[in-house]
């Protein structure tokens, strides 16, 4: 009988643990037999299920050029494969066909995520949510899926709020990180490969007619990448409006709800920090092992380069995370509660309401000025 368990639950030491020939499955979607995949190979002892990927393939909802796909996906594997583990996997659904040779697994799934992913025709002129997580360490104490529940939990708060204003696609958690060989566990999607496939989903649904975008991040490895996203999407669809905004709660509404809750000093909140951590504490107590937390503040701060959730200070540079973190974790785990993930919750929910606000009003003001004829507009 093999013994199935969530990769993602896992903390980054426990990862670093397993065995490197324990075979990891990342599915394309959902509703597979996992009893039918331990006999495709062999009936392991122990099989790990990474987080679904939601969509992108033929037959997903939401399907975009497969070498998109396929490289996203394939920097995913390599992803394990560079932390020692010699038996990992793509799950697809029967026809689809990567490039992925003996990693690819095929198999039919009894559930269509279709009608969940793909906006339909009537929430054209709402402004599209694409939340995207990641599958990262968080230190000793928290799970590697911090950031995805997190940003999932803001963006289907924010859709609660104001359905009538916006719509939100299913959670991505994987996106970009720079410094995997710091801490085991940590994935890529590879900046290159994600540019082109979130390129490659608004090129999709502006082809349908949507036309406000708003890409929320719960990791701050995607930002540079969503900056370069945003502008090249601009440009490429001169009639829509696609935005993003450095991380969560850290707008007006954010930063003054972390001043206002936060005992830690700066410095605080960085990584598996005062902030994550009481997010977690109030989404997922079950996943947060608060007798491992070790607090970290030791980072190699200048005047104009420090950590802390709301960067400041002139100077972006990316050395290696263990310069700064023995554990994994930047900031004061030890000082959250529930009940400041709480509060914090309330405040990134109410800011990205803002937001969407602000992009219908964007939208609105400059498809105005376009119908007017203003400037080169009137030559076209």
């Amino acid at each position: 009988m093999t013994d199935f368990f969530h990769y993602d639950d896992l903390t980054w030491p426990e990862v670093a643990d397993l065995p490197r020939d324990i075979p990891l499955v990342l599915p394309l979607g959902s509703g597979y037999d996992f009893e039918r995949v331990a006999a495709q190979l062999g009936h392991p002892q122990r099989l790990g299920i990474l987080p679904s990927f939601p969509f992108g393939w033929r037959g997903s909802g939401l399907a975009v050029a497969e070498p998109l796909l396929a490289a996203y996906i394939r920097n995913l594997l390599d992803s394990l494969r560079d932390d020692g583990f010699t038996r990992v996997y793509a799950l697809m659904p029967q026809g689809i066909d990567l490039g992925l040779g003996e990693s690819a697994l095929r198999q039919t799934s009894e559930v269509s995520k279709t009608s969940e992913v793909s906006p339909r025709d009537p929430e054209r002129g709402k402004v599209i949510i694409i939340p995207i997580g990641h599958t990262e360490q968080h230190g000793f104490h928290l799970p590697l899926s911090v950031d995805t529940i997190i940003i999932e939990a803001i963006a289907q708060g924010t859709a609660n709020q104001v359905p009538e204003q916006a719509y939100t696609l299913p959670v991505m958690p994987y996106g970009v990180s720079t410094h995997r060989p710091s801490f085991a566990a940590t994935m890529n999607a590879g900046g290159r490969a994600f540019e082109d496939f979130w390129l490659g989903v608004i090129d999709v649904l502006s082809a349908r007619g949507f036309d406000r975008f708003y890409f929320m991040s719960g990791h701050g490895g995607n930002m540079s990448f969503l900056v370069n996203i945003v502008k090249y999407a601009g440009e490429r669809h001169r009639r829509i409006f696609c935005a993003t905004a450095f991380l969560h709660t850290a707008g007006k509404i954010g930063s003054a709800a972390l001043d206002k809750y936060r005992t830690s000093p700066l410095g605080g909140m960085g990584h598996a920090c005062e902030l994550e951590t009481a997010y977690l504490l109030h989404l997922r107590p079950d996943l947060c092992h608060m007798e491992r937390v070790v607090d970290e503040m030791d980072f190699v701060s200048t005047p104009d380069y420090y950590m802390d959730w709301i960067e400041g200070g002139s100077l972006i540079a990316n050395p290696p995370w263990d310069d700064d973190s023995k554990t994994g974790a930047y900031g004061a785990g030890s000082h959250a509660t529930a009940e400041k993930g709480r509060l914090w919750l309330e405040a990134a929910i109410a800011e990205k309401v803002g937001h969407v606000a602000e992009i219908h009003e964007q939208h609105r003001r400059r498809e105005e000025r376009r119908n007017a004829g203003y400037g080169l507009w009137g030559k076209k």
